[in-house]
Formats: structure tokens, C-alpha cells, sequence
């Protein structure tokens, strides 16, 4: 049994209650781990050495270069310790070892790809209408950041705003969600090997009501970034308004992924499997809604419930396994109660539709690919997120039909696009109402690529150069280079 601290001013630090959680090996079922369960105390002592590290430490009078530097080394170290970081992440949420073999060799890219951007955000010099002043803009650091991070991917989330944050001179504080934090802990030792100064980066874990809420509502943070539920970001926005924090949010989805006839139908079943199965479902940019053409309804069906029949769940650090357990408790049960739901609403169950048993699932938190048909776009299935391995088909005959079901719903993150007809495919990324579009493929990404939400998905935009800008204000500067000031009573 680890017992792992929090990680406050470059050095770890017992919880001021002096107590722990359980986190639990979704596989086995078992506690592997103790983190701290922290307080208000905990979050006021992160933040003021984050305070601290940006109005009077070495991180305040470096140049963006040299923070540039640092970041590349963090890097550097994460590609060091990607064997054990990935081991510790996937017995934190029973992600698959071969996913985060993957991850691993993205997210040092993060840190290298903002620490190259670093130095070079630039302000502008602006013509304006008066001969005698010079008008340009810069740009400044927003302040102490609040970082709060989803169970399903810590360390990826933890690079993807801590690194466009430490580009922009900001100092963080994150807070991973009680269920997998360990990862985190484990990483942030390595930013101080990296020459971050302390205080910089700060890691603090407990529950969200407890330490997590102290954080949103500290007068010293100036800024939130949030990825979790829609519920939970509904309630750090109203939070954070009362004080005019500064909020981006990464929220939830219930994605469409939209199969024409005239499709590649082999890669539109695999991409359809991929986006729903993939990661047990436990993905906020899931394809749970499948909206595929009536004339190939059947057929294509089938040919999923082929593939699915194939799919071996097990022991996520063991290379053939195609599906994980679920990460929480909480999260199982929500699944199956999900299943139920459908059931009950009149959807038909032709896959799965209650927990994996058998060999080697034993103590684990398994819940069988599940697929339903004869599903209505008002059901609940179709409208609330699962996060799990359950899909939803909804049949459309035409074009117009199948853009009225996909924008339909309250969610706008994602969505996908199978159709050999490239006319159609750029209709289709105009007409869609959400912040990236997929077009034969799904679950592409690039650290360079902005991605967000509209509607309930959330605001901002995480990723490429746009992310640092979320971490910025703009300050515009008038400098008068006149012989004598300008009468203002005075008609000129």
C-alpha cells in the first residue's frame, strides 16, 4: 500500500487533516494507494505559494525562453518515466497499458510544443487615429490557475492546461479527481527534476466538495479549468461568476457518428466501434449516438455486432485486451442503471446490456458491450451522457434528417461523418453543431488542434495556440510621444 502526499511549494506534504482516501485498482477491486484527503487549508497553502511563485519568486523574472527550457525538459522526463507513469495510471482508473503506451508518447509533445510557443506570443502595434501616441498591446498572465482534472485521463489532462498555462507565466494548482490522483502526484516530482521553480506547479487532491470547491471559490485564484460533467461545471461557472474568475470549461457530450450509405462501411464499423468501445465507453468525446441511413440500417448492424462478439475484456495492463473495467464504482452503477433506463423507455438490447462475468474478471467492474436498437432521439439514452460502452441507434433516411437528430441534443463536442461524397462531408462540417467534426475518422487528435464544446460541451478552447490565449489578458497601452500634452477643452 502506497501512501502518497500532496504536492505543494516543490516539495510533498502531509494533508492538514491528516487523513486519507482509498484509491482503488478498478481491476482487482482492491485499494492499492492512499492519497490526501485535503481541505481548505491545503487548497489556501497551494495557492499561496502559487501566488507567491508568480508576484516575487525566479518564475516572475524569467524570461519566456527560459520557462520554454524548462518546459522542453519536462518533456524530456516524461518520455524518462513513461513505463511508470503509465503503470500508475492504469492501476489508478484501469485504463488499457497499450492506451497509455499511446498517451505517453503524446503528451511529452504538449510540453514541447508550449514550450516552444512560449516566447513567442506577441503583442501588436496598432495605427491609430492620433499622430502623437504610440498604441500597442501585450499580453500578461491571467494569475494562479486552477486546474481541475477528469478521472479518466489525469496526466493527459494535467499537460494539456498546465502546459499552455506555464507558457503563459501563469502558476497552477491542480486537483485531480479523487479516484485517480496518483498519477499525478508521481508527475509532479518531476517538474522540480526539470528545474521548475517551486511553487509553480502545486498538486492537491481530496474530495471536489472539500478541497476541490475551496480552490474555485479562493480569492487568490484567478482562473479555472475545468473537465468533468456538465452538472459539476453548471456549479463551479455560478461559483466562479460571483467573483468574475476567469473559466474554461471542457464538459460532457452525447456525440453523433453519422453513416451514409455511400460510406467506406468496413471503416465506418470500426470507427463506429472505436469512438463507443474504446476506453469502455469512457470518453467524453464518445460516439454513443450511431445515426446511420436506413437503406444500410440492417446490414451494418450486423456487421457491429460481428466485430463486438470479438472484443476481449480482461486485465488492462495485458496487451490483448481490447476493454477495461469501469474506473468507479459510482460509474458502474450509473452504467447499468443507464441499461435499465433504455430498457425501460422501449430500446431494444441486441448486445450486451448487464455486467461481464467470467475468467479473469473476477473483483473487476465489467460491463459487456452493449448495443441498442429501436431508439428514439428523445429517449434518455439518446440525450444524457452514459460515459460507458453503450450504444444508441437511430436510423434516418436523408441528409436533412440526419443533421436535425445529430444537432438535437444539448450537448456540441464532437461528431463524426462517414460518406464517400466529399460535397456532402463539408455540408455536413458546416451544418453540425459542435467544436470538432471528424470526416472518416474519429478520435483524431493533435496537440496542435483547438478542441472544445458548444452549447452544455462547454467554453473555451483547449490545444494549440489558441489554449494560451485562455491563460492571458490583453493589455492595450497608449504612450503619447507629443511635445505637450493635448488641451482637451480645446477644439483641435
Amino acid at each position: 500500500m502506497q501512501t502518497y502526499q500532496h504536492w505543494i511549494n516543490g516539495a510533498y506534504v502531509e494533508p492538514a487533516s491528516g487523513t486519507w482516501l482509498d484509491t482503488i485498482d478498478p481491476y482487482r477491486g482492491d485499494a492499492w494507494a492512499k492519497v490526501p484527503r485535503g481541505n481548505a487549508q491545503d487548497a489556501a497553502r497551494a495557492v499561496d505559494a502559487a501566488t507567491r511563485a508568480m508576484e516575487s519568486g525566479p518564475w516572475s523574472k524569467m524570461t519566456a525562453t527560459e520557462r520554454g527550457k524548462i518546459m522542453r525538459r519536462i518533456g524530456d522526463l516524461t518520455v524518462q518515466y513513461a513505463e511508470r507513469l503509465a503503470q500508475v495510471e492504469t492501476r489508478d482508473n484501469g485504463k488499457l497499458s497499450a492506451e497509455m503506451q499511446g498517451q505517453l508518447k503524446t503528451i511529452p509533445e504538449y510540453w514541447y510544443y508550449y514550450g516552444g510557443l512560449a516566447d513567442k506570443i506577441e503583442g501588436a502595434v496598432m495605427p491609430v487615429e492620433e499622430h502623437d501616441v504610440l498604441a500597442y498591446t501585450t499580453h500578461e498572465p491571467v494569475g494562479v490557475v486552477a486546474a481541475l482534472t477528469a478521472w479518466n485521463s489525469p496526466l493527459q489532462f494535467l499537460a494539456l492546461k498546465c502546459a499552455p498555462a506555464l507558457a503563459a507565466g501563469c502558476a497552477v494548482v491542480v486537483k485531480p479527481s479523487e479516484f485517480a490522483s496518483a498519477s499525478s502526484l508521481e508527475f509532479a516530482a518531476l517538474t522540480k527534476e526539470a528545474g521548475l521553480p517551486d511553487g509553480v506547479l502545486n498538486v492537491v487532491t481530496g474530495l471536489g466538495a472539500e478541497i476541490g470547491a475551496a480552490l474555485v471559490e479562493h480569492p487568490g485564484v484567478a482562473k479555472i479549468s475545468f473537465t468533468g460533467s456538465d452538472v459539476t461545471g453548471t456549479r463551479i461557472y455560478e461559483t466562479a461568476a460571483r467573483s468574475m474568475k476567469r473559466v474554461s470549461m471542457e464538459l460532457g457530450g452525447k456525440s453523433p457518428n453519422i453513416v451514409f450509405e455511400d460510406a467506406d462501411l468496413e471503416a465506418a464499423a470500426i470507427g463506429v466501434m472505436s469512438g463507443i468501445f474504446g476506453a469502455a465507453g469512457q470518453m467524453c468525446i464518445a460516439g454513443s449516438r450511431l445515426l446511420v441511413q436506413n437503406s444500410i440500417k440492417a446490414a451494418f448492424t450486423e456487421r457491429l455486432i460481428d466485430i463486438a462478439h470479438g472484443i476481449k475484456l480482461g486485465d488492462p495492463m495485458h496487451p490483448e485486451t481490447n476493454v477495461g473495467p469501469i474506473a468507479t464504482p459510482p460509474q458502474f452503477q450509473k452504467v447499468l442503471h443507464y441499461i435499465d433506463v433504455a430498457k425501460a423507455e422501449g430500446a431494444r438490447c441486441i448486445l450486451g446490456g448487464k455486467p461481464a462475468v467470467g475468467t479473469g474478471l473476477t473483483g473487476g467492474q465489467f460491463v459487456e458491450p452493449t448495443i441498442f436498437t429501436d431508439v428514439t432521439n428523445n429517449m434518455r439514452i439518446a440525450q444524457e451522457e452514459v460515459f460507458g460502452p453503450v450504444l444508441s441507434i437511430i436510423g434516418f433516411d436523408d441528409e436533412q434528417k440526419a443533421v436535425a437528430l445529430a444537432n438535437d441534443v444539448v450537448y456540441g463536442l464532437v461528431a463524426g461523418v462517414w460518406t464517400e461524397d466529399m460535397a456532402r462531408a463539408v455540408r455536413m462540417t458546416k451544418t453540425l453543431k459542435t467544436g470538432t467534426v471528424w470526416v472518416n475518422t474519429y478520435r483524431t487528435y493533435s496537440f496542435m488542434m483547438p478542441f472544445g464544446g458548444m452549447k452544455k460541451s462547454g467554453m473555451g478552447r483547449e490545444n494549440g495556440i489558441e489554449a494560451v490565449y485562455e491563460y492571458l489578458e490583453t493589455k492595450s497601452v497608449f504612450l503619447s510621444v507629443a511635445s505637450a500634452p493635448a488641451n482637451p477643452f480645446v477644439q483641435r
